[in-house]
């Protein structure tokens, strides 16, 4: 398989993110999307969401011994309705205002965690948090800070392994919403193919880091990435305001 150099660029940029998110449990659309936006706008939000779900499909395979599928399960029935919701969204009104709103909700949420208002990690939270999560992710592509800030007081290889499990089954209720919404030429097979190399080689990347930095704690690293999104998806909502 043949790459240019932008494609390999990509490549890279697509291995540093899966290394964040095998870590940490998120990171991977927040840093990929962008980056891979300005290389090709056609890698997002379809081949980036697939992408992130092969390296859920790893991690869920390696750790399906010690997931509590019971406990994130609403927040996966509840990814449907809000996929739902979220390619709607997409197709029906400008995506720089779904970029003001959940970029502001976002950085809210980010706020009253740092001031120790926490929300207790239960059915009805997650249910609302997997919701959240379908509607940004799919409109988005970066849909892991709404779950992610419900398991940052967790063990970080707890917070991973059932982030992962959310998107194992999530994910693909997002990518066949934007299919039966129309969005069906979003899903690039090819760009999807030249990326799988950088899933394997981040998953790989990310198992070596363990041994040698292997916190048990992955809040300060999910604020700081929420953070990130939380401004990140403000600026496209600001600069698409003024560009439209």
């Amino acid at each position: 398989m043949l790459y240019s150099s932008l494609e390999l660029l990509a490549l890279f940029i697509v291995t540093c993110s899966i290394v964040v998110q095998a870590w940490v449990g998120i990171g991977f659309g927040l840093l990929a999307a962008p980056l891979l936006y300005l290389i090709d706008p056609a890698y997002v939000p379809g081949p980036v969401l697939v992408v992130g779900w092969m390296l859920s499909v790893i991690v869920v395979l390696k750790q399906r011994h010690s997931l509590n599928w019971r406990r994130v399960f609403p927040a996966i029935a509840a990814r449907l309705p809000g996929s739902w919701c979220g390619a709607l969204l997409l197709v029906s009104i400008a995506p720089w205002q779904l970029s003001l709103f959940f970029g502001g909700a976002l950085l809210l949420a980010v706020w009253l965690s740092l001031r120790r208002y926490s929300v207790a990690l239960n059915g009805y939270s997650l249910t609302v948090a997997g919701f959240l999560s379908g509607i940004l992710g799919t409109a988005t592509s970066v849909g892991g800070p709404p779950i992610a800030l419900l398991y940052q007081h967790e063990p970080r290889l707890t917070a991973r392994n059932e982030i992962a499990a959310f998107f194992l089954i999530g994910t693909p209720l997002s990518i066949a919403m934007l299919w039966l919404n129309g969005g069906s030429e979003l899903l690039n097979a090819t760009l999807i193919l030249k990326m799988i190399p950088g899933v394997a080689v981040g998953f790989w990347l990310s198992r070596r880091l363990e041994r040698v930095f292997n916190k048990d704690s992955a809040r300060p690293a999910i604020l700081l990435i929420s953070t990130i999104s939380a401004l990140v998806v403000l600026w496209q909502g600001i600069t698409g305001g003024l560009a439209a």
